[in-house]
């Protein structure tokens, strides 16, 4: 596999989480309709007149989408990496792009509802771990590009977090953000009598508190640093979280919690990936080199 695949790979799957924190700036400083319901043009234009905030962070959200599809685009062409030629990743990455971009463009069309705005950003999820998928993979990967996410002890702690990952959508645009006071209980009460908001509040909670611990039995029996790595992300979430809480819902502590959300999904794919990964010297995201042929050495394994 040539080098500039991976490159080209990880470089998309920054991008992506660069939309997705994108996304949520959009929606915390209510920008959503920063261009009108014009898609894909902007208030009209193909290069609007950038003379109102609401309309810089929307049309900025716009360009990091285009790049976005112009990586996943070029992922997608036959040829580009020979070693990848059996793994469909590259275009389910490509269907989640376009579901994606309609999904964006409905969402401006019927003005934000909230139903859509969450399925945007699951789309949006589902499009970083696939291209976290490409990024890291190797000869050894199997071809689906789901498979690697079904074994190796993590079939409850994916869907865990990606189910969490949307409630807390849910949670933030249905307004239920406020519905909870105090932390860590529902407005001092283990099981909250505060209405639907306030239930959907906790549920979100109760979900992050269950992958904690999915997450600490995880870290207690592995030998590798990737489980630690989730558990402490997961960590500071919560710890984000009760703050933005605490002190009312201040829109930086907001941004920062999609922010560190998004990063927590991302470190449980790459740490579900590498737990999967041989204990070998070979890079993630690089095929080994190839021996010359008068070598007899034989590989040296080593521990990650």
């Amino acid at each position: 596999m040539t080098r500039r695949f991976p490159s080209l790979a990880w470089a998309a799957a920054v991008c992506t989480y660069l939309l997705i924190v994108l996304g949520a700036v959009v929606r915390i400083t209510g920008s959503g309709l920063g261009c009108g319901e014009h898609w894909p043009l902007c208030n009209g234009h193909l290069f609007p007149p950038l003379n109102d905030i609401g309309t810089v962070i929307e049309w900025s959200h716009r360009l990091v989408a285009g790049l976005v599809t112009i990586l996943v685009v070029a992922l997608a062409i036959p040829g580009l990496a020979p070693g990848v030629k059996k793994s469909k990743a590259p275009y389910v990455a490509l269907g989640l792009l376009v579901i994606q971009i309609l999904l964006g463009a409905i969402t401006v069309k019927l003005a934000l509802p909230a139903w859509t705005v969450v399925l945007h950003l699951g789309t949006a999820m589902l499009l970083l771990a696939t291209l976290l998928i490409i990024a890291t993979w190797r000869p050894s990967s199997p071809p689906d590009p789901l498979s690697a996410l079904r074994r190796g002890g993590t079939g409850v702690l994916v869907p865990l977090a990606f189910v969490t990952v949307l409630f807390g959508a849910l949670t933030a645009n249905l307004g239920a953000a406020s519905a909870c006071g105090g932390f860590p209980l529902c407005n001092g009460q283990v099981w909250t009598t505060a209405g639907q908001l306030a239930v959907m509040h906790w549920t979100h909670r109760l979900l992050a508190y269950s992958l904690t611990i999915v997450a600490a039995i995880w870290a207690a029996r592995s030998r590798r640093p990737g489980p630690a790595v989730v558990l402490l992300m997961i960590v500071l979430q919560v710890i984000v979280g009760a703050t933005m809480v605490v002190h009312g819902l201040p829109r930086v502590l907001q941004a920062a919690h999609v922010a560190v959300g998004a990063a927590v999904w991302a470190s449980v794919v790459l740490a579900s990936l590498f737990s999967l990964a041989p204990q070998n010297n070979e890079a993630p995201g690089l095929a080994s080199p190839e021996p010359h042929a008068d070598s007899r050495e034989k590989p040296v394994s080593s521990s990650w």
